[in-house]
C-alpha cells in the first residue's frame, strides 16, 4: 500500500484550519501532518514535518503566503496557493512565487484531492479558471519572436502546456512519444528558467505564446 501524501495547512482563520482539517483527514490517502496559523509558523512546521505538500493561504499576519511560497519552493517544497479571492495580481504573485497550483477556499473534497495529489507527482494543479485570470492579467502584445531561443516545436509544446495538457496528451496532440514530450518539457524549462509547469503557464501567458498551436 502506497504511503499517504503529507500535507501541511496553513490558514489565519481557526475555523477555516478546522474546517479543511477535518476535510483533509477524511480524505483517503492523504494525511495532514500539522496545522499553521501564519507564514512563520508554516516554515518552521514544515522544516519539522517535510510535508509532500503545503496548502498555503495568501493573506496571513507576520508573513504573507506568497513569502512563505517563495521560501517554501527555494527549499523544494511543492505549495498550493488557498485563498478566498481569485484576482489577477493574487493568482500571479502566487504562481511567480513558485505556488505549484492554486485553489480558492470554496474548493469541494475532490477538487482538493486532485490538486493535491497532481501537485504530489511534481505536476501543476490550475484549472481554467486560474488560467484565465492570468490572461485577463497580461495586456502585452504576443512577442514577434520566441523568447528564450525556444524552437518552434517547443513554443509548440509550451502552448499546450498552458493549456492545461499532461504529458500524455502533448504527445498524443502531436503525434510523438512520452519520451519526446519529456525532453522538450526539460528543454524549455531550462532555456525560460522556470522549475515546473505552473511557472512555464506564467510564462507563455506574459510572452504571449497562447495562441493556437498546430500539429506540424
Amino acid at each position: 500500500m502506497a504511503a499517504p501524501i503529507t500535507v501541511l495547512l496553513a490558514d489565519d482563520q481557526r475555523v477555516v484550519r478546522e474546517g479543511l482539517g477535518t476535510l483533509l483527514g477524511l480524505l483517503e490517502g492523504i494525511e495532514l501532518v500539522a496545522t499553521a496559523a501564519d507564514g512563520i509558523e508554516a516554515l518552521d512546521l514544515a522544516a519539522q514535518h517535510n510535508p509532500d505538500v503545503v496548502l498555503m493561504d495568501l493573506r496571513m499576519p507576520r508573513m504573507d503566503g506568497t513569502e512563505a511560497i517563495r521560501r517554501l519552493a527555494a527549499r523544494g517544497t511543492a505549495a498550493i496557493a488557498l485563498t478566498t479571492y481569485a484576482d489577477d495580481a493574487t493568482v500571479l504573485g502566487a504562481l511567480r512565487a513558485g505556488a505549484r497550483g492554486y485553489l480558492t477556499k470554496d474548493a469541494g473534497a475532490e477538487e482538493i484531492r486532485a490538486a493535491v495529489e497532481a501537485v504530489a507527482r511534481g505536476e501543476a494543479a490550475l484549472d481554467p479558471a486560474i488560467q484565465h485570470h492570468v490572461l485577463a492579467a497580461v495586456n502585452a502584445p504576443p512577442a514577434p519572436e520566441a523568447p528564450g531561443d525556444l524552437t518552434p516545436r517547443e513554443v509548440e509544446v509550451l502552448r499546450l502546456i498552458a493549456e492545461g495538457l499532461t504529458n500524455a496528451e502533448i504527445a498524443e496532440r502531436l503525434v510523438v512519444s512520452n519520451a519526446t514530450v519529456k525532453s522538450h518539457v526539460n528543454h524549455i524549462f531550462a532555456k525560460i528558467g522556470v522549475r515546473d509547469r505552473a511557472q512555464a503557464v506564467v510564462y507563455a501567458f506574459s510572452n504571449g505564446l497562447t495562441g493556437s498551436s498546430s500539429t506540424g
